[in-house]
């Protein structure tokens, strides 16, 4: 996504470093707090590192759901946070638009183009997850 340019990397990556610190994990230079928080996370060291230096802002979304995961927040305050979401693009998708015809997760995806199975599926799931009110099961959007 094009959001992700030089200043949104570095307002990201100053919100996982208070994160990952509130949380208690040193960041300092011998202090293995990324390495620790790759154990924790699932998420490659090197990707911590260039998501903490600002070098990676990161949209691929099973990366940032097991941020999400790790940090016990929700996903849809990730996504808003790496900017792969703004806050109306997010209240849009929480809220629509009363008297207006609210699109399917399919129907979006073929609007959008989206073909590929994989990503089709991703979209649909994201699209479900993101749709239900904050504290909501999330295995009741996909279905799992």
């Amino acid at each position: 996504m094009e959001r992700n340019d030089d200043a949104a990397r570095t307002v990201f990556a100053q919100w996982l470093r208070d994160r990952l610190e509130e949380r208690g994990y040193d960041l300092g230079v011998r202090g293995g707090g990324q390495t620790k928080f790759a154990e924790d996370s699932g998420i490659g060291r090197a990707t911590i590192s260039r998501m903490l230096r600002g070098t990676q802002g990161s949209t691929d979304t099973r990366t940032l759901e097991l941020l999400a995961t790790a940090l016990r927040i929700p996903l849809v305050e990730v996504l808003v946070q790496a900017g792969v979401l703004t806050p109306n693009e997010l209240a849009a998708v929480q809220a629509p638009n009363p008297g207006t015809r609210q699109l399917t997760p399919e129907e979006a995806a073929d609007e959008l183009g989206i073909t590929d199975e994989h990503a089709r599926r991703m979209f649909i799931s994201m699209v479900r997850t993101l749709q239900q009110p904050p504290g909501a099961d999330p295995d009741r959007a996909t279905g799992s």
